[in-house]
């Protein structure tokens, strides 16, 4: 008995001191875990009081504080390349809404009466539908007896929608009710549909234009009754020269549009707000994040109030590289000349012109002018057409007869000096294809002097590898005309030309690859280019074969309010390509042109010879539509000068383009010579201004 209790006692005691052992395990164990966490505490609490203090105390004070941003900022200023003043803004007077919160719709409408009675607002605008709603909410009870008990009884069992129901109310207001309502009415009616026009909770504008000094101070004194509602100062662009150079200016949203719905994704996705004033259109469009001023921020109080905690500024200034004096003389050569020529015969469908001034050597337009005609009211009227440059499609004609000339030389299949016959050639089944009159034996150069056609003929069959004989059909390898419109492209014609502008087109190409076509090619006679890239083309042979980005934009600005001082980037010019052609071939065509605009040249006293200038005419088979039906219905005759001077050290290119200067049928010797006009007077104009 003994030996057991001796046992049990023993084995009592190990497992007490066992015992021991784990609780002085896991009590040290504790003690550690809670010594880390002190320490991981204290290292934290150092590295936040301490270390990131500042850091901490940024984040508190942005998260107590309410950071709001004030209405869009003034843009930047537009100056010519002489530092004259294009685009600028003027100051505003503006009466807005903003909803407050749990406004009620009772509420809204006794706002919208009270403000009536203070302001007057055009009700003219007002529509039908909004109208009515307007008198649905202003009488919910005969609104509701407008829906019988049957459409009530469908609506319930869901037949009917709710939408479908408001339609019938809205439907249902008879003309007599709403005739009872009175001027006094309808405003209230106009600034009710504004203070719930887009947005929910954005600012909506109820007036902007011709707001009197008197309508801006009642609005400013009693804001405290008209809740929701305030006035501030705005800005909109002012254009010291009027409609000149005005469309490629551009345009900018209003204050009561915001950002327009179609370029609400863009500019969200850079950070703009809905209301905000941004760029629509041309250089506005193309340079808005230059342009766009810095808003100013407010920081709001719990009790209402707010400061400024940073300063609003105007954006940046641009310079660009249009000179508008030049600019604005020639807008008024052009338009006196396509008037005077509509009594020239067979000039009925003749309506614009186009010029392009540029820098051959940099890629800069000195001027970029479109003009359209009009009547109205038994008078011509002219309206600017600038982005015709890039957007309009033009059949070039005998214009381009340089590249096609380089095509020949790069392919092997035009020697320099090599001399052909000026016959006509004849295909099977097709009219005879003649020059304007026969030349006899002619070489490249007097090809070009005399633009024959059936010279440019006998190049394009050989780089078809067709064998030509007289009134047989002609095979030719489809691949020529990627031949020839690679050359082209590298002359910038049937590609963009980069110009900084938005919405510029590539031009046509046709798809039909007959062989009587690649002739037709070579001749200007079947893909089709823009003003801008005919200019591109003609520069590129002017300074020797190098493609040149064409430009607008010359510098950027700080603002500063007044003469322009800070630099903050200045353009360059881009080479976007060189002629794959040997430097002879280039001189080779350089001198053929000269030969055209000198004396007995087809392009004689284009350009006064004074002035040593180079260049191609160009007549082209154009077809229009003429009852706006989508349809081309009719064939035309139009003219194209491209050319540059001096010939031997250009600094200046030309493009006039006149389209349908005649009509179909009409001999060349009876086209008006409206293109011809223009282009003596333009050069003449520039050479007056850069001497």
């Amino acid at each position: 008995m003994r030996k057991k209790e001796f046992y049990r006692v023993s084995s009592s005691k190990k497992k007490k001191k066992n015992l021991i052992r784990v609780v002085d395990g896991r009590y040290i164990l504790l003690m550690g875990i809670v010594f880390l966490c002190f320490l991981t505490l204290t290292i934290r609490l150092y590295q936040v009081q301490i270390l990131h203090h500042k850091e901490y105390e940024q984040k508190v004070y942005e998260l107590s504080n309410t950071i709001i941003e004030g209405p869009t900022a003034p843009r930047g200023r537009i100056y010519d390349r002489n530092g004259r003043l294009l685009v600028d803004n003027v100051p505003v007077k503006i009466i807005s809404y903003q909803k407050p919160v749990g406004v009620t719709t009772s509420k809204e409408i006794k706002l919208a009466y009270q403000v009536a009675s203070l302001i007057s607002v055009d009700f003219e605008k007002l529509k039908d539908e909004e109208l009515r709603s307007f008198w649905l909410l202003n009488h919910p009870e005969e609104a509701k007896q407008k829906i019988t008990d049957q459409e009530w009884k469908e609506l319930d069992e869901r037949k009917k929608t709710y939408e479908e129901i408001e339609n019938l109310k809205n439907e249902r207001v008879t003309e007599e009710e709403l005739n009872q309502y009175k001027d006094i009415d309808r405003e209230a009616a106009m600034i009710y549909t504004l203070m719930n026009d887009g947005y929910s909770f954005t600012e909506k504008v109820i007036k902007s234009k011709e707001v009197t000094d008197e309508e801006y101070a009642v609005i400013a004194e009693n804001m405290t009754k008209l809740e929701g509602f305030s006035t501030h100062l705005d800005w909109e662009r002012y254009y010291p020269y009027g409609d000149t150079f005005r469309s490629i200016l551009g345009s900018v949203s209003s204050s009561e549009s915001g950002i327009p719905l179609e370029l609400k994704d863009t500019y969200l996705a850079l950070g703009y707000e809905l209301t905000d004033r941004v760029g629509t259109s041309y250089l506005e469009e193309q340079y808005e994040t230059i342009l766009r001023g810095a808003k100013t921020k407010y920081r709001l109080a719990e009790d209402g109030t707010y400061e400024v905690v940073e300063e609003g500024k105007r954006g940046n200034d641009i310079v660009l590289t249009i000179d508008i004096k030049l600019q604005q003389a020639l807008e008024k050569i052009i338009d006196a000349e396509l008037i005077a020529s509509k009594k020239d015969a067979y000039t009925s469908y003749m309506d614009r012109s186009f010029v392009v001034i540029q820098n051959p050597n940099t890629g800069e337009i000195l001027a970029m002018v479109g003009r359209k005609i009009e009547k109205k009211k038994g008078k011509y009227v002219a309206s600017d057409y600038t982005p015709g440059v890039i957007n309009q499609i033009i059949t070039p004609g005998s214009s381009v007869k340089a590249a096609s000339h380089i095509v020949g030389y790069v392919t092997g299949n035009l020697k320099i000096g090599e001399v052909r016959n000026d016959a006509c050639v004849k295909l099977a089944a097709t009219p005879l294809k003649c020059s304007f009159k026969s030349y006899g034996n002619i070489n490249d150069v007097e090809a070009l002097k005399y633009s024959s056609n059936t010279y440019q003929f006998h190049t394009a069959m050989k780089v078809g590898g067709a064998t030509y004989r007289y009134n047989q059909p002609l095979k030719i390898n489809e691949s020529a005309f990627d031949t020839y419109r690679k050359v082209f492209a590298e002359f910038g014609l049937g590609v963009k030309t980069g110009i900084d502008l938005p919405g510029e087109l590539e031009g046509y190409k046709g798809t039909n690859r007959q062989a009587g076509l690649l002739l037709d090619f070579a001749i200007g006679q079947y893909d089709n280019y823009t003003p801008i890239q005919l200019s591109q083309y003609i520069s590129t042979v002017a300074n020797g074969g190098k493609r040149m980005k064409p430009y607008l934009l010359k510098a950027v600005y700080e603002p500063t309010k007044e003469k322009l001082t800070s630099v903050v980037f200045q353009n360059s010019p881009t080479v976007l390509n060189k002629i794959n052609a040997d430097k002879k071939y280039i001189a080779r065509v350089q001198q053929g042109l000269r030969m055209v605009l000198a004396p007995g040249g087809t392009g004689s006293g284009y350009v006064d010879n004074k002035y040593s200038p180079a260049g191609k005419t160009g007549t082209s088979q154009s077809f229009i539509d003429t009852n706006g039906d989508g349809k081309i219905d009719t064939e035309t005759l139009s003219a194209i000068l491209v050319a540059y001077a001096p010939y031997d050290k250009p600094t200046v290119s030309f493009t006039v383009i006149t389209p349908n200067v005649a009509n179909k049928n009409v001999s060349t010797r009876q086209m008006s010579r409206v293109n011809k006009r223009i282009s003596q007077k333009v050069s003449q104009k520039y050479f007056e201004i850069y001497k």
